[in-house]
């Protein structure tokens, strides 16, 4: 890294979803890191669409300067001869904001909003590097590639979608919290109040829970909590109605029954006990997800968004190593479950093969590689 560099001005951008802002966030922590490490003031600017994150983004000290958010939807819709007009107006914004900006690099991490701020910094021939989360890229960063130095993947499957551009895989960054001062698994299970030699199933739907994911957790309580204790991720909104079915269904069970379950309405830092105390991690198949469930080498049964083709392919990928079951929406039944839980607690080596083969697919380095390499874009002045 050149010494002459006092100052680094970044810019990220990404679609206003947690599998975007994240990232976005985890990087921006580690180029502060290497900012300091260095002695050189890093500036981080989000330019974008950061719907209910900009509170968030905030709180990390980037500034936010907003544009339009535009999609291309895969079905057919009205709404994309509406987003037509919003697409390029979204341009002539982030060619302003950007001006005004001039960072040094960008780093995008796709979705909406932030295909025009690829475009700008491109125009202004600023380096752009761009990171593909999902096994079968978006159509942000499809487009994006073209105007790209650089791209990261987190799934070695999607490098062909990118030709022969300078692609690398780095792994997907998860939130960097989760990577600290971790508790052991005796600590973590009391924590949340459960026993220490009965194993526990950790069940995610997403931030916004799972409403199929919720009601057939709560029809199979009672086949499951006769060997598995439950803590389950139901969402804020469900929360008060599924704490009201469980205990109506739970009414007649032994009250050591009974706190075998227990509903959470969303984790917030306490995510990292709940992975740690899982012996077996129920979830939705976002690169989110699936790389945070493999930094905790936590074997896994993935059920894919049945509508989310990202998802079915991240989930199928992930599976081929080893370290995770994938039971499709259709299958999602309570004899099937049970099949699949008999099959991996069935034999110690079984949940300690997933377990290696999670570890052995995590990539804890991803923000650190990412924040890296955008340095060495920045202060190179041929971008290479």
């Amino acid at each position: 890294m050149p010494k002459t560099y006092s100052s680094l001005r970044v810019l990220v951008t990404g679609g206003g979803t947690g599998g975007h802002i994240y990232p976005l966030i985890s990087v921006a922590e580690e180029l502060q890191n290497i900012g300091a490490e260095h002695g050189i003031t890093v500036e981080t600017h989000y330019v974008g669409a950061p719907g209910r994150f900009r509170e968030i983004l905030l709180e990390q000290g980037i500034r936010i300067s907003e544009v339009f958010s535009s999609k291309w939807r895969r079905y057919v819709s009205l709404l994309n001869i509406l987003d037509i007009p919003k697409f390029f107006v979204s341009i002539f914004q982030a060619l302003f904001h950007v001006f005004w900006i001039m960072p040094d690099v960008l780093f995008s991490k796709g979705g909406p909003g932030s295909l025009p701020v690829v475009f700008a910094c491109w125009f202004y021939r600023i380096p752009v590097l761009i990171h593909e989360s999902d096994a079968v890229p978006g159509r942000a960063n499809l487009w994006a590639a073209r105007f790209a130095t650089r791209i990261g993947i987190s799934f070695l499957s999607s490098q062909e979608y990118f030709g022969d551009r300078n692609v690398a895989l780095v792994g997907n960054p998860i939130r960097t919290f989760l990577l600290k001062d971790r508790d052991n698994q005796e600590f973590s299970k009391r924590y949340f109040g459960f026993a220490q030699d009965e194993p526990l199933l950790l069940v995610l739907g997403g931030s916004q829970g799972s409403t199929r994911i919720n009601e057939f957790i709560l029809n199979s309580l009672e086949l499951l909590i006769r060997d598995f204790q439950i803590l389950h991720q139901v969402g804020v909104k469900n929360f008060e109605e599924i704490k009201r079915e469980g205990e109506f269904l739970m009414k007649d069970f032994h009250p050591e029954e009974r706190s075998r379950y227990k509903p959470m309405a969303y984790f917030k830092e306490d995510i990292k006990d709940a992975f740690a105390a899982a012996d077996l991690i129920v979830s939705r198949a976002g690169a989110g997800s699936i790389f945070e469930i493999a930094a905790f080498g936590k074997p896994s049964i993935l059920i894919p968004l049945q509508e989310g083709a990202d998802q079915r392919a991240n989930a199928y990928e992930y599976a081929k190593t080893g370290a995770a079951v994938v039971l499709e929406e259709q299958n999602l039944l309570p004899n099937i479950f049970a099949a699949q839980l008999k099959k991996i607690f069935g034999a110690a080596q079984k949940r300690s093969d997933m377990s290696e083969a999670a570890s052995q697919f995590a990539r804890p380095s991803a923000a650190r590689l990412i924040a890296e390499g955008l340095v060495e874009l920045a202060t190179n002045a041929d971008g290479e």
